[in-house]
């Protein structure tokens, strides 16, 4: 039975921290950059855009993070941290990354690790807990988060293994080959396409927990539900016991966004509880 949601609820993330909701106060840090000087140095583009902003409650330890990339096709859009995720106990890193055409958009992928490697080599000393490092993001950003949690490569670059991540949860995120990919070869939008630049071709069994959001079927965009339905399938298939596809009846491609962010919570306070049990 399929999971869907015609409306849902806010919920508040707070673990055992003894204050109440007006006593956490937060800080945020703007365009941080997650690339080394000497990475960046003779690359404006790069320098200006492999930039984080980092909001995070500055009297309150062990807090999760929530590593957010924004959508726009790999192509546009620009970084971004949820007003919705604001204020909710919750650190969140709203992550910028380079674009296509100006670079090949796999270099997009290349960033979102190495800005959540930034994240797993920073955090503790902000207060939070590396252990509670969840990864996000909205469309484009839902691929960019697939791709860093099911294809171990690009964190093992950095020497981190993507099963730390406490959780992945795509927005509807392309499970197949990214359009934007496919157009840099010359595939067409509407040609599906599995390769090593598809999450489908990373699916096991020893993934992070894994919450896939996608909009109504019938107003997401071309077979945005369906590919995500299918890696869900698979990964079950190969064994992956903590995987599954919410879809937000109602929404189109551009509102499941809202009605997605307290399932996001949810996903985060529930996953946090499990694992600060352990």
């Amino acid at each position: 039975m399929k999971n869907k949601f015609a409306f849902v609820y806010t919920c508040c993330l707070f673990i055992s921290i003894g204050l109440s909701h007006a006593q956490v106060a937060y800080n945020l840090e703007n365009e941080i950059p997650y690339y080394s000087q000497e990475q960046v140095e003779g690359d404006a583009y790069k320098e200006s855009m492999c930039v984080l902003d980092f909001y995070y409650p500055t009297n309150v330890e062990n807090f999760p993070t929530i590593v957010w990339f924004h959508g726009g096709g790999l192509t546009s859009g620009y970084r971004e941290i949820p007003e919705y995720l604001k204020d909710k106990g919750v650190a969140v890193v709203g992550v910028g990354y380079r674009l296509s055409p100006n670079v090949k958009a796999e270099e997009a992928i290349k960033d979102a690790a190495t800005a959540t490697a930034w994240v797993f080599e920073n955090i503790e000393r902000y207060g939070g807990n590396s252990s509670l490092i969840f990864v996000s993001g909205m469309s484009a950003g839902g691929y960019l988060s697939y791709m860093i949690g099911l294809d171990k490569k690009y964190l093992a670059t950095h020497q981190i293994d993507a099963n730390k991540i406490a959780g992945l949860i795509p927005f509807s995120g392309q499970a197949i080959t990214h359009f934007a990919i496919r157009e840099e070869s010359g595939i067409p939008e509407a040609q599906p396409i599995i390769d090593e630049l598809a999450p489908l071709y990373h699916v096991r069994a020893d993934a992070p927990p894994l919450l896939i959001l996608t909009g109504d079927r019938e107003l997401e965009l071309l077979g945005r539900y369906e590919e995500n339905a299918y890696l869900m399938r698979m990964m079950k298939v190969v064994g992956h016991n903590q995987v599954r596809l919410y879809e937000l009846d109602g929404s189109d491609h551009g509102q499941m966004m809202y009605p997605g962010l307290p399932l996001l919570l949810r996903e985060v306070k529930s996953l946090t509880k499990e694992i600060l049990k352990k």
